[in-house]
Parts: structure tokens; C-alpha cells; sequence
């Protein structure tokens, strides 16, 4: 028996499931992760000579298939947001980007090394690498397919949605300062004026001026162009592909975020023509895709825990990551939505379910490939931990929280509409 042959059988197995799953976890208080992490650890628990999945010795590959599985989910989640983008109706989105998120990765960050004994860049990594909301493990918590209307999303679903779009590429600064620190040192002196000038300033200018500018070409040339070159009218789902990797190859070429030139490049897609069955198709496509690849970045995440991702791991930094769980992002993210749109109800759902997932990983494998961190095997550890934890937790309340919410019509819309009771709008939502 060949090894190829045995992973060739796996992925089949795991496509194959891939696709069965979801309908059978339907309603159910289990998610498709929690899934395919348990069959990953049983996998690679068999005496059948599987390589074990280490990030730490293969950083690389470890970088390079998160960094595809992310923005394959930026630009899904970016095409399946109904609600135009504005100041007053995003407002759920920039405090929990504003006020979460730094708090979060501050609150982390001090832990770590105060509690957890992790040097400075090292504590800051760690907060970094925490800080985003997973736009690939976090489905069952996000909108539905792309509809006509732009009021169908309820509260809880577009802010925990719009969230995980932006803050992949907004935590990328914090990773850039933990990388900063780990090559020079931590005096402020010899890092701080190039970090804001390039990683905060042109960075994050170059991923939304450049996502812009890609997604409304996209959008005229999949829309506006003569009717023979107008690439809406053949429906062909790949092309979501061929905008995230264009989005995030050419603003990455010129020194952006690319993490978040995908999601603006797909907001100006859905802009272009808002209402178009094509962004269906589109978001259709980037979802299997999606799926295929969290198949496999999920089955190798559960060999690595199984094989050892977790043995570095003390009981201090154990509780790092158990406190960012249950105890900071809820606090952090409910004071960060205090006056925002929806009832108290939805503020402690959006507060309590910042999934960590895919996203964690990459920022981790990335940063360590650029310069070398001290206790990394630590740091891969609490996060390896952190990922478990949120994918088992938040993967079994997922559908049950969302059901009660629903049975108890505390899900509000648009910010206007608070004081509606919007059930009827919800019949499009993904449950």
C-alpha cells in the first residue's frame, strides 16, 4: 500500500463528507469543524505512517494553504453582505474593529507575558494572532447567500459577517509590530516611526485603495462590458476565484494588505450591480471552494493536535487562552457595542461568538517565518489550544443560541427598524 493512495482515499472521504455533512448537522448543536477536527485526530492517530502536520517544521506550507483558505473566505463573505456599506449602518462593525479588537490583543498581549512568562514580541504575537474573527470556521454564525434585499440581515449575523471581513487585514499591523520588536528589539526608537509610516499608512491605504480599484473594474467588466465580453451573462462560478486571487496578488505585489484588498474588492463587486443573480453564482462557487479547503486545513489541524501541537503547553498560558474565550472577548466586545444597533440579547451573541480559526494560523506561521520568536512552540500552542476550544464551544451553541434567538424575535435588522420585530425578514437567513 502506497501512502499516496491512503491520502488520495482521504481527501475523496473528506470531500465527500464535506458535502454530506452540512445537511446532516442541520439544526443540530454540531458543526461541520468540530467534524472533521475529530476525524483529523482519529486519522492521524492510525498506525498507517501519515507525515505529522507540524507548523512549526513546516511553516511554510503551513502559511501558504491557511493564506488560501482565508482569502478564498474574505471574498464570499464580502459577496454575501446584503447591507450597503455606510458609517450608520456598519456601526456594530467599526466599534467591534475600533474598541474590540485592540482591547482584545492588548488584554492578550499583557497576559502573556505578564501571566504566561512570554517576552514582549512573543506576548504580542500572541495577541495579534488572536485578535480576528475566523472567516472561515465562523459560518454557522454569518449570513446567508447574497439576496435582493438589503434590510434581510439580522444584527447578530452581519456584524459577526462584516467583522471577520475587515479585522483579517486590520490585526495585520499588531503582527508587523510583534515581527518589529522580535528583529530590533522592543525600544520604540528602532521601529516605530517605518512600522506607522509602511505597515499601518500605506499598507492599509494600498489594500482598500487597491481593492477598490480592482473590484470596480471587476464589476465593469463583469457588468458594463459589450454583451460579449460581459462575464455576468455566462455564470461562471471560478470567476470568484479569479477575483480573489487577482485582488489579493496585485495589491500583496504592491506592498498592501491583501487580506483586505479581497474583502473590499468583493463590496465593490456586489456595489457595481447590487442586485445581479451572478453574485449568487459567484459566492456559490467561493463556498465550495471554502468548504473543500476547511475539509483539509481542519483534517491536518486535528493531526497535528493529535501528534503533539499541544505538548508545549503550560498551564499559564492555558489560561491565557481560556480567558480570551469566556472572559475577554465577551466583556471587550459587549462594552464595545454599548449604543450600537440591536437588544442586549444580540450584543452578548456578537460578543461572545468571535470564532478564532484559520486566521490565528496564518498570522502565526507567517510572522515566524519572518523572524524568530522566542517560545514559538508555546505560542502555537496556546493558539493550537484556543482554536479547539472556540471550534467546540462555539461550534456546539452555535444553533441553539441562533434558534432561541429566533424562537424569541430578538434579532433586529437594520438600525432603523429596532423597534420592529423582524422574524419574516429572516426567512433568507441561513439558520
Amino acid at each position: 500500500m502506497e501512502l499516496v493512495d491512503v491520502e488520495f482515499a482521504l481527501v475523496g472521504a473528506g470531500a465527500l463528507l464535506a458535502g454530506v455533512l452540512p445537511r446532516l448537522l442541520e439544526r443540530r448543536p454540531l458543526s461541520m469543524p468540530i467534524a472533521f477536527l475529530g476525524l483529523g485526530m482519529l486519522v492521524f492517530a492510525l498506525p498507517i505512517g501519515l507525515p505529522a502536520p507540524d507548523p512549526l517544521r513546516y511553516p511554510q506550507i503551513a502559511t501558504h494553504l491557511t493564506e488560501i483558505g482565508v482569502i478564498v473566505a474574505l471574498m464570499g463573505a464580502g459577496l454575501k453582505i446584503d447591507r450597503p456599506l455606510s458609517w450608520k449602518r456598519w456601526s456594530s462593525t467599526w466599534r467591534l474593529l475600533a474598541i474590540a479588537m485592540p482591547l482584545c490583543i492588548a488584554a492578550v498581549a499583557l497576559l502573556g507575558w505578564w501571566w504566561a512568562g512570554l517576552v514582549p514580541a512573543a506576548a504580542l504575537l500572541l495577541g495579534a494572532a488572536l485578535a480576528p474573527t475566523d472567516p472561515v470556521l465562523a459560518s454557522d454564525v454569518q449570513v446567508g447567500e447574497p439576496t435582493d434585499a438589503e434590510d434581510s440581515e439580522d444584527e447578530v449575523r452581519f456584524a459577526l459577517t462584516s467583522e471577520a471581513g475587515l479585522n483579517d487585514g486590520l490585526a495585520f499591523p499588531f503582527v508587523y509590530a510583534a515581527i518589529a520588536i522580535a528583529s530590533v528589539g522592543l525600544a520604540p526608537s528602532g521601529w516605530i516611526t517605518e512600522w506607522f509610516a509602511v505597515d499601518v499608512l500605506y499598507k492599509l491605504a494600498a489594500g482598500v485603495g487597491g481593492g477598490l480599484l480592482i473590484g470596480w473594474l471587476l464589476g465593469k467588466l463583469f457588468f458594463r462590458a459589450p454583451s460579449e465580453l460581459r462575464l455576468a451573462r455566462h455564470a461562471e462560478g471560478f470567476l470568484a476565484l479569479a477575483a480573489t486571487f487577482l485582488a489579493y496578488g496585485l495589491v500583496e505585489v504592491i506592498g498592501g494588505y491583501g487580506f483586505l484588498a479581497v474583502f473590499v474588492a468583493a463590496r465593490a463587486i456586489r456595489a457595481a450591480e447590487r442586485t445581479h443573480e451572478f453574485h449568487a453564482v459567484l459566492h456559490d462557487f467561493a463556498e465550495q471552494t471554502e468548504r473543500l479547503l476547511t475539509v483539509l486545513l481542519l483534517l491536518l489541524f486535528g493531526g497535528a493536535v493529535i501528534t503533539g501541537l499541544l505538548a508545549p503547553l503550560t498551564w499559564q498560558a492555558a489560561t491565557v487562552g481560556l480567558a480570551l474565550v469566556f472572559v475577554i472577548r465577551p466583556l471587550v466586545g459587549w462594552l464595545s457595542l454599548r449604543g450600537a444597533p440591536g437588544r442586549p440579547a444580540e450584543h452578548w451573541v456578537i460578543s461572545s461568538f468571535g470564532i478564532r480559526g484559520v486566521g490565528s494560523f496564518y498570522y502565526l506561521a507567517y510572522a515566524t517565518t519572518k523572524a524568530d520568536f522566542a517560545q514559538a512552540d508555546l505560542i502555537w500552542a496556546t493558539v493550537g489550544l484556543v482554536v479547539v476550544v472556540s471550534v467546540v464551544v462555539h461550534g456546539m451553541a452555535a444553533t441553539p443560541v441562533m434558534q432561541l434567538l429566533d424562537r424569541a424575535g430578538e434579532r433586529t435588522s437594520d438600525p432603523s427598524e429596532q423597534g420592529r420585530r423582524d422574524a419574516p425578514a429572516l426567512d433568507g437567513v441561513r439558520g
